[in-house]
């Protein structure tokens, strides 16, 4: 379901008569989960929240996410919590992709709206809640913060996708360009939740391969993406999970502007143990 610029799942369950065949796949190196997953029969609960469901598309598990957890969360109106967060360590990173969301920290409240974006340190005390009347959705991005000596714990803020100019790649005119939250030498924070941006026919022309472990939620439009040794058709809806070194290349085919919202761990030594 599209209502105004990001792809918001719908939830329902398909016909009898659909066909069972999907793009859904995980493997060794990479993972799809695609929007025709994200079902009633698919969904999960939280404790402290309420009139909430939430699609969990990303969890530490070993051979798959090992960093981070992302949720779809789905707020009927007059839902939200009190308490939304259990776990001490855990920092968030909040995306607003359709409704309304009214988010107090540390005390001072908030409204985000579509595009509406928020970090959350670990043991910030905050509160969540859709007042509006609409049903609310948004992304949840977690993982336990690393701590390093010597460096603060960076603080929360919050601001909106649509007032922050991306940053074009060189060379490629605009082509292919990324949304940045936080500052890449600010090396207090652990985790990049970003917005990548191709135009139709924009492409990544060589496979990447990053010591980064990926998440890639599909906002808008749809590719042709490379993960390991496949070419995988992805669009709007769609999720994407890529093992650290899985090569990765895109071409944006249009006829829309294809975007996706990108979790990377930065920062931190690799653990060796």
């Amino acid at each position: 379901m599209t209502t105004g610029s990001y792809y918001a799942a719908p939830g329902g369950h398909p016909p009898q008569t659909q066909l069972l065949t999907d793009r859904a796949m995980f493997t060794e190196a990479y993972a799809v989960i695609t929007k025709g997953t994200l079902r009633d029969i698919t969904t999960s609960r939280l404790p402290f929240w309420d009139k909430t469901r939430l699609w969990v598309i990303a969890r530490p598990l070993s051979g798959f996410a090992e960093t981070f957890s992302q949720y779809v969360m789905e707020v009927e109106a007059g839902g939200g919590s009190q308490k939304p967060e259990t776990d001490p360590d855990a920092q968030g990173v909040l995306f607003v992709v359709e409704g309304e969301m009214r988010l107090t920290i540390e005390g001072v409240e908030h409204i985000l709206t579509e595009g509406g974006y928020a970090y959350l340190p670990p043991s910030a005390v905050w509160t969540l809640h859709n007042q509006s009347g609409k049903p609310l959705r948004f992304h949840w991005v977690r993982k336990a913060y690393e701590r390093v000596g010597g460096l603060d714990v960076p603080p929360a803020f919050v601001t909106n996708e649509k007032t922050i100019a991306p940053i074009e790649m060189p060379g490629t005119n605009g082509a292919w360009a990324t949304t940045r939250f936080v500052e890449p030498d600010d090396l207090r924070h652990d985790m990049h939740v970003n917005i990548v941006t191709l135009k139709p026919g924009g492409v990544i022309p060589f496979p990447e391969t990053h010591v980064m472990e990926h998440g890639l939620y599909v906002l808008e439009g749809k590719a042709v993406y490379r993960l390991n040794q496949d070419w995988v058709e992805v669009e709007a809806g769609d999720f994407m999970w890529l093992r650290a070194f899985c090569p990765q290349a895109c071409y944006a085919g249009g006829p829309e502007t294809f975007r996706y919202l990108l979790y990377k761990d930065v920062n931190r030594h690799m653990k060796l143990r």
